[in-house]
């Protein structure tokens, strides 16, 4: 059966900012596809929790993003669960170094798979429904897809790729379908990678002086999505001020 309410699909949800999204828009009435990878416990508590909340609401799928020919049936399933598709969000992403000399094909390939290659594809298997629905499209890109982070060369360049497939889908796919997405600054520390051992310099460069919490993040999604119905190819920086002293 068709769902009444709204449908968004979003990747990487069982855990940090991908649950606060996922949290926030059922919060919001959506019926959700929570998409995850090794996650599954995690995913599993999510949904049940929403369950808990709104019954028949939700359904967890499991898919590694980087298998491009899975994408599709990655939309499929959620549209055969819920008859239809309002919102994708692009939230999954691989962070980690990429030194200059110490970077091999794969962690090129890895960073590329989830942060541009898996949004662009999913995007194209979602567009036809998109257009059903005029929904919308919200991308997690970084405040560094503009300004380089040391040492995070191949991360950078696939944020700057999402940043520009953002601008390229909303000429794309007007006037049907809005895209945007979202420049996070410090929300949450990583859990891998880049150590951050600079959290009091990073924090005093901020001008609110103060690291963000995952809600903001979920709030502009839902702003984006819901509210800012003149609003497209647009990247809304949730970064306290930071991006003013990189």
């Amino acid at each position: 059966m068709t769902s009444q309410r709204p449908v968004a699909l979003v990747t990487g949800a069982a855990r940090r900012i991908g649950a606060a999204i996922a949290d926030g828009l059922h919060s919001a009435g959506y019926d959700l596809a929570l998409h995850y990878r090794e996650s599954a416990d995690a995913a599993a508590l999510l949904q049940n929790r929403l369950e808990g909340r709104r019954r028949n609401s939700t359904v967890l799928l499991r898919a590694e993003l980087a298998d491009t020919a899975r994408l599709p049936d990655l939309v499929a399933r959620c549209v055969t669960r819920f008859g239809r598709l309002d919102a994708l969000v692009n939230n999954a992403s691989g962070f980690f170094p990429s030194p200059i000399g110490s970077t091999s094909e794969a962690m090129w390939d890895a960073l590329f798979a989830s942060n541009a290659k898996a949004p662009f594809f999913l995007a194209q298997a979602a567009a036809p429904h998109l257009r059903e629905t005029r929904g919308g499209i919200v991308n997690l890109v970084d405040i560094y897809a503009e300004r380089p982070l040391e040492g995070h060369t191949v991360y950078c360049m696939a944020k700057a790729s999402l940043q520009m497939l953002t601008y390229s889908l909303a000429r794309e796919l007007g006037p049907e379908v809005r895209v945007n997405g979202i420049a996070p600054g410090a929300i949450l520390w990583p859990d891998s990678g880049k150590a951050y051992t600079d959290q009091e310099a990073l924090i005093a460069g901020t001008a609110l002086k103060r690291v963000g919490a995952p809600h903001n993040i979920a709030d502009a999604v839902l702003f984006l999505l819901r509210e800012a119905s003149y609003t497209t190819g647009q990247v809304l920086r949730i970064d306290g001020g930071r991006s003013l002293g990189l």
